[in-house]
């Protein structure tokens, strides 16, 4: 991707960078263990961000 990134992109990019993070802890804690994972996380390396 180059160097010099449209602010748009950028914006998607960062809100997809958010976005991206595990289960928070407290949820672990609430579900007893239940709820490990994030329905809508995703992988650099297997999906990408539409530009």
């Amino acid at each position: 991707m180059a160097r010099n990134k449209p602010a748009p992109l950028k914006r998607r990019l960062g809100k997809a960078a958010k976005r991206t993070r595990r289960a928070p802890i407290w949820v672990m804690s609430k579900t007893g263990g239940r709820v490990r994972t994030h329905s809508k996380r995703r992988s650099w390396r297997r999906q990408r961000i539409k530009p």
